[in-house]
């Protein structure tokens, strides 16, 4: 299958002082297929945010490779970045922060238009503006409005707007639909799903909410504390998940029922620190199956078949 964008060893430490490190993104090897979606889910602070951050280059690698169309964006010079960073875009969480509230409507979406001189005119800079707004759902009422006027749902269709306007290939969402109303959040999650198929758009759909990833998702990875426990089909990990924190997330997920509130399960034990971890599972204090093996060496991921992966002692023949 034809890879758009992958990562190989990819990681990324932060200096806390005192010659320690935090491990936020550790060891992640994924491949996106062109067209398709890849949905990384966690608890926060599990270092999805980062992981797409240092993906779109907003933050440098501390080691390993992103292969952009076979493409090392890690290791290339400026100018070859900047060449990429036309094709990579970035949607960000909270729709009023990411824009500038100075700016007008127009303005924000014609802004990366003026950077990157893509308009030859002021006339045919409007007319894109106003063929984004309307790809996006925006009324054209709204063109001179301020951010502050808007609701949230019209303002994340900024945010769309902006990272669609120089044609890219491959987006970063990274939980664009948390800080919405349901409603709202259905109208963006469908918004970009047709805007995948009509472009033909490649995405790493980051987020919290497994209910979510599973509608727009084509994969999904599971993170915990900078790592890939488990990786699989959006399929398959809803109907086989392997690893016990995959299992305690999908337990997590509010379900209607007459019947009262089920009896779930609920994770014990302290979670291990991010900095200078030891080598073995990190999930392993909070693991009610853990064994001597879970500790001391580090934990692999294992293909079980059909590319679904996972990091579990468990899972080991």
């Amino acid at each position: 299958m034809d890879n758009l964008i992958k990562t190989l060893e990819l990681k990324k430490y932060f200096n806390v002082g005192g010659g320690r490190q935090l491990h936020a993104v550790d060891g992640i090897n994924i491949e996106i297929p062109r067209g398709k979606t890849l949905g990384v889910v966690g608890e926060s602070g599990c270092g999805k945010s980062t992981l797409g951050r240092v993906m779109m280059g907003l933050l440098p690698a501390t080691s390993g490779q992103i292969l952009f169309e076979d493409k090392d964006i890690v290791s290339c010079s400026k100018r070859e970045f900047q060449k990429v960073r036309r094709e990579v875009q970035m949607i960000f969480q909270d729709p009023y922060s990411s824009l500038d509230p100075r700016l007008s409507v127009y303005e924000l979406i014609a802004e990366p238009l003026i950077m990157n001189h893509v308009c030859k005119n002021k006339k045919e800079e409007l007319s894109r503006v106003r063929e984004l707004m309307e790809t996006v759902g925006l009324a054209e009422r709204f063109i001179n409005s301020y951010p502050h006027e808007l609701d949230g749902g019209r303002r994340q269709r900024i945010g769309v707007a902006r990272a669609l306007a120089l044609n890219p290939k491959f987006i970063v969402c990274d939980e664009p639909v948390s800080a919405l109303d349901v409603s709202i959040q259905a109208q963006i999650l469908n918004l970009l799903m047709d805007m995948q198929r009509d472009k033909g758009l490649t995405y790493m759909f980051i987020t919290h909410n497994l209910s979510v990833v599973k509608h727009i998702s084509d994969s999904i990875m599971v993170m915990y504390l900078g790592q890939c426990v488990e990786i699989a089909s959006s399929d398959e990990l809803f109907a086989n998940p392997l690893h016990p924190y995959t299992r305690a997330l999908l337990d997590a997920i509010p379900r209607p029922t007459l019947e009262g509130n089920r009896n779930r399960k609920l994770l014990r034990g302290e979670v291990f620190s991010p900095i200078d971890p030891a080598p073995g599972c990190r999930f392993a204090g909070r693991c009610e199956f853990c064994r001597p093996e879970c500790q001391g060496q580090n934990i692999e991921l294992v293909d079980m078949g059909d590319g679904h992966k996972v990091a579990c002692t468990l899972c080991y023949k």
